[in-house]
């Protein structure tokens, strides 16, 4: 453990972790507007509550699951973002979704729900922009596609993501959770605003200069 934290180099893990918290502000924000959430946390939240247990328990439990799958069969994408993300994430979501509520409560109106949804997106997005690209590990959900990808390079990671995606909005409306307007924009507007993040901002900030 010593000897991977010496190799990381540190500005990626900053980066890492302020990605991690605006993520769990995007979830917060979209669990927020009461109009879907990404499919993953919408799934998560949806046994969650039908299992009685607290949204930030369940999700560390299913990690559990999904991290064996990722250490057998996907080894090279653990790292510090890989246990950062499954165990603090729920912790990070549910905290700003308690200080939303506090300080602005749930919105009413339908325009309201409408820009909560938009402000989601944004702030999702540009969290997993940082998190991501800092490549110092990939939550054992997003390693899934990834995996998928490795295991059938004939159909591209969009089709992966969207398969797995599309399991979990599944299961989510079986479980009674809610699908809705964040969850068509999380499935279809998450990518492009990504790349966006990607290519105007982090890279940039993640790009070392020359002595």
């Amino acid at each position: 453990m010593k000897r991977y934290m010496n190799s990381v180099d540190p500005k990626r893990l900053i980066i890492m972790l302020i990605g991690n918290v605006f993520l769990g502000m995007g979830i917060s924000i979209f669990k927020l507007s009461g109009m879907g959430n990404d499919p993953f946390s919408g799934m998560v939240m949806a046994l969650a509550d039908t299992s009685g247990l607290a949204y930030a328990n369940f999700l560390i439990l299913l990690n559990l699951v999904l991290f064996v799958i990722e250490f057998i069969t996907g080894r090279k994408y653990i790292g510090a973002g890989t246990f950062v993300n499954a165990i603090l994430l729920g912790y990070i979501a549910t905290f700003f979704h308690s200080t939303w509520l506090e300080l602005l409560g749930e919105p009413q109106l339908l325009w309201q729900r409408v820009v909560t949804v938009a402000i989601g997106v944004v702030i999702c997005s540009f969290g997993v922009s940082m998190y991501q690209t800092s490549d110092v590990g990939i939550a054992p959900y997003d390693s899934l596609s990834l995996i998928m990808r490795n295991k059938f390079p004939a159909i591209s990671y969009f089709w992966h993501r969207m398969f797995t995606d599309a399991f979990c909005a599944l299961i989510c409306f079986l479980f009674g959770g809610i699908i809705g307007l964040g969850t068509l924009v999380s499935a279809l507007g998450l990518g492009p605003i990504i790349h966006f993040f990607n290519v105007s901002f982090t890279n940039k900030l993640l790009a070392k200069k020359g002595p």
